[in-house]
């Protein structure tokens, strides 16, 4: 049925979060506290002024960690002391007893946002800590606050600003912020950056994935100023009963009973209001009759702005619904086939970095919107770059977004349950004002047991808590059997209970001895009162490796081949409302490596690394290119 829920107020992020563990997990986990934000929110951080620190960056590696503890685990040596202020040459010429065993000042220089392993060969597979360091001056005349904002830092991040620490962070792929406005000092300031890219039983993700993990400073690095008291949260949206419902929230001591205005030009839309003890806002109220929806045909966007006091908060906005009734998804109220593929976030080319540029995006987005026929991506396996997003969101591409909860996570640890539930809250804090984003999903090709239900179930009561407008999902795994020689295909995932879309992996012919010309006969047992997308399907293969006589796997006739009979089997299942095969580009994963047709990448791609056609795109395009007629 279709889920209608009323907006949601929510004054402060995550209040309340806590009481929904008491529901749905064991004591043990439901004592624990969720982890408290460690960073302000700054929503639309990436469209406010501010100084980018994009750049070059002088790096060293620290793989003992030597700069955080010594050799028993006490504080370490100043020797050791990566943050500090201090010419080292001159320090020693000064005074040789003290031993300095590093010198970023006059390290090696790199050009951020990018990852470490593409810098130099010796660091192509180093998973540690790596510092940074640059300077930059600070506004001569500065007023109100100053952030340091991170678009993104793999994984864990300590943040210093002129020798003293800031801040920390865990999480390689959502922003974060800190405030330094007392920190900062006339003229040349020094930053210095620890990125620890290790992962552990304990992390989201785990040690074990099945993409490059880069490692480094991957999104961009900015020196935000804002007035003492600013819009830190504004959520702008269409409720599923097509309402306008704007909710604000404003940090500062002056942010309690506090004037502040909505504006929509292009709509003529101006309302005014006072936030209330909490510095919280809420409107709601009948849409304009002018209003556009935004949809893939027409991606309308409109400007927005929120003011309060010298502040002024802005975005580019899109309206619409998304829903589900029975077996159908609904785009502002009209059934809609998904029309997508799956993609991971490295741009084109042999070296990526994982430094996803405007230009980056959309070659990667326009492959999908105009040579697949696209209205779909479903961005894999964790939140990708605010600029991809914004393109979506421009371009018309609807978006499934992932965070990392990705194949052995800890279930029965509270400390990983909190990280992925922050994760979680970053992820929809930072993109609940993207039209493209209709689904949010907790997780991908987990394994079913007590202790994974619970710890997944309490992520689906995060989202309805946090964004009641749009549908949740999770990359499920599938029982399979068989039947006089055909696949039988049985989705009996308790999880799939509390799903708005029933989402299934399936990589019959591939990863199993079926016989591709037997897929299409395959039995499917799934919910009937569920849309069901298929969220990966696939097969390898190598540009320009040719086998017709064969069709080999990891040729390009054996790729079409599959795609041609699970499109056809696709087409025998009712419920079926969409499909984000595996995978746009072959990209970078450490654990394939057959000499001959991987050599340390996954071959799944309908386009290679630089961007070469392999056969089965055109089998995909012409599936959606008729679908589309229809």
């Amino acid at each position: 049925m279709t889920r209608v829920g009323a907006s949601m107020i929510v004054p402060s992020w995550l209040r309340g979060i806590a009481a929904v563990l008491a529901l749905v997990l064991s004591p043990a986990l439901a004592a624990q506290e969720v982890p408290p934000r460690p960073t302000p929110l700054l929503v639309a951080a990436d469209l406010r002024d501010g100084i980018d620190l994009s750049g070059p960056w002088h790096y060293s590696i620290d793989p003992f960690r030597s700069g955080l503890a010594s050799f028993h685990g006490e504080a370490p040596d100043i020797g050791q002391q990566r943050w500090r202020e201090v010419d080292v040459r001159a320090a020693m010429a000064k005074d040789s007893r003290v031993l300095y065993e590093f010198d970023l000042a006059r390290s090696p220089l790199t050009t951020l946002p990018s990852s470490w392993l593409t810098e130099a060969p010796e660091l192509r597979h180093y998973q540690g800590l790596m510092w940074y360091q640059r300077t930059f001056a600070a506004p001569a005349a500065r007023h109100g606050r100053y952030f340091l904002r991170f678009g993104a830092a793999n994984y864990a991040t300590r943040v210093y600003l002129n020798g003293q620490e800031v801040g920390r962070h865990e999480g390689g792929f959502t922003p974060f912020a800190f405030d330094v406005t007392k920190r900062l000092r006339d003229g040349e300031n020094q930053i210095t950056v620890g990125v620890d890219s290790e992962a552990s039983e304990a992390t989201v993700p785990p040690p074990v994935t099945d993409w490059e993990n880069y490692g480094g400073i991957t999104r961009a690095v900015r020196l935000i100023g804002v007035p003492d008291t600013y819009v830190d949260d504004a959520w702008v949206r269409l409720t599923r009963d097509g309402r306008l419902a704007v909710d604000v929230h404003l940090d500062g001591e002056q942010a309690a009973k506090r004037p502040v205005r909505l504006i929509v030009a292009a709509l003529g839309l101006d309302r005014a209001g006072v936030t209330d003890a909490h510095g919280d806002w809420h409107l709601a109220m009948t849409a304009p009759r002018a209003l556009v929806r935004w949809s893939p045909e027409h991606p309308r966007l409109y400007d927005v702005a929120i003011t309060t006091g010298d502040d002024r908060w802005h975005d580019r906005i899109g309206f619409r619904t998304i829903a589900v009734r029975g077996r159908d998804i609904l785009l502002n109220g009209k059934p809609i086939f998904l029309r997508g593929i799956s993609m991971h976030e490295e741009e084109l080319g042999a070296e990526p970095t994982r430094a996803m540029t405007p230009a980056a995006a959309r070659a990667l987005l326009t492959e999908i919107k105009d040579g697949l026929h696209g209205n779909y991506v479903r961005l894999a396996h964790y939140p990708h770059s605010e600029v991809t997003l914004r393109l979506a969101d421009e371009m018309g591409l609807l978006v499934w977004s992932e965070v990392p909860v990705y194949w052995r996570v800890a279930w029965s640890n509270p400390d990983t349950l909190a990280r992925a539930r922050t994760m979680l809250a970053e992820n929809i804090g930072r993109d609940r004002n993207r039209a493209a984003v209709v689904i949010w999903s907790v997780a991908n090709e987990t394994p079913v047991t007590d202790a994974r239900n619970a710890f997944l179930r309490t992520l689906v009561a995060d989202v309805r808590r946090l964004d009641d407008t749009r549908l949740v999902s999770a990359a499920l795994l599938v029982e399979r059997s068989d039947n006089a020689g055909h696949p039988v295909m049985t989705l009996a995932d308790p999880l799939a209970d509390v799903l708005d879309v029933m989402a299934i992996n399936t990589y019959n012919g591939w990863y199993t001895t079926d016989r591709l010309a037997d897929l299409p006969a395959s039995e499917w047992h799934v919910p009937a009162d569920k849309p069901l997308v298929f969220s990966e399907f696939g097969a390898d293969a190598r540009a320009g490796f040719h086998d017709p006589a064969n069709g080999q796997k990891f040729s390009e006739e054996f790729q079409a081949d599959y795609y041609r009979a699970t499109l056809t089997m696709a087409d025998t299942l009712p419920t079926l409302r969409g499909m984000s095969p595996w995978i746009l580009k072959d990209f970078r994963s450490p654990r394939r490596q057959n000499p001959e047709f991987q050599q340390g990448w996954n071959r799944k791609g309908l386009i290679s690394e630089t961007g070469e056609r392999k056969a089965a795109f055109g089998v995909l395009a012409d599936y959606y290119a008729a679908r589309s007629a229809r």
